[in-house]
């Protein structure tokens, strides 16, 4: 570390324990942040997966007429 005091962003003097702490704090809402981000990003790719397997083409079960179609 360096021989230079800790200063907020309003330009006080910390403790070493609160700027540890203040440090501590940033680090959990980091991986907070990134996790919430991996968390989106997923659901964002499950809806696009979600929404082209809507739109695809679905095989006909059965024809006009209700009837199953026969095997090729």
């Amino acid at each position: 570390m360096t021989d230079t005091p800790s200063h907020s962003p309003s330009g006080t003097n910390l403790s070493d324990k609160t700027a540890k702490a203040q440090a501590e704090r940033a680090a959990r809402q980091a991986a907070a942040l990134r996790a919430n981000l991996r968390r989106r990003k997923q659901q964002a790719r499950t809806r696009q997966e979600q929404e082209a397997d809507a739109q695809a083409p679905t095989a006909l079960t059965t024809d006009n007429n209700g009837d199953t179609p026969p095997c090729p």
